[in-house]
């Protein structure tokens, strides 16, 4: 199941086709190794995701494009499997962008907040306060696509921010400016 219901002027197929063409003016390069360089050079940071969100269970087989305000697709989930949860941003200025969350990485990320769920099933989750290394991507840097943790593609530009797992480098993924300024407080900057 794809979801389009933050779109509503898109059409599912144009999600779909969006979704799955590479950008022609982004290069393709190593996440990780641009992350290095950036540590080498003493521009990384530290941060960790402060604001709550909105989750719920993911259905099994549901697809979930995350879409960023302005910005349009950043990338699309695998299929969600059981246990696996859908988690909504609380950030206007990026649209509430939703992700899909795998069962075994929720716990370690949100803690339920106790709150009544709504009828659509959302329900309070407060971050960890996990501490994240952070690269904010220079200007002079063109947009590249990259395979995030979850074997999808995403593209990233000038300005958002690359985040690291410390302890796990293959865990770094791209999160968007607005995104990053909106949920994340910086620990301790570059």
């Amino acid at each position: 199941m794809i979801k389009a219901t933050r779109l509503p002027s898109l059409t599912t197929t144009l999600l779909i086709s969006v979704a799955s063409v590479v950008p022609s003016w982004a290069e393709t390069l190593n996440a990780i190794s641009l992350f290095r360089e950036g540590k080498a050079a003493g521009k990384t940071g530290v941060a960790r995701k402060t604001r709550p969100v909105d989750a719920r269970p993911a259905q099994p087989g549901e697809i979930i494009m995350t879409i960023i305000k302005g910005q349009g697709v950043e990338t699309r989930s695998k299929p969600a499997e059981p246990g696996d949860f859908v988690v909504r941003n609380r950030c206007p200025e990026t649209g509430n962008e939703e992700y899909l969350v795998k069962a075994a990485k929720f716990p370690s990320r949100y803690v339920d907040a106790r709150r009544e769920s709504s009828a659509e099933g959302w329900r309070e989750y407060l971050p960890q306060g996990r501490e994240m290394d952070f690269y904010v991507i220079p200007d002079s840097q063109v947009p590249f696509e990259f395979v995030a943790p979850w074997g999808e593609t995403m593209v990233a530009k000038p300005k958002d921010v690359l985040v690291q797992a410390p302890d796990d480098e293959a865990d770094t993924y791209r999160v968007a400016a607005a995104s990053f300024a909106c949920t994340y407080e910086v620990v301790r900057a570059p």
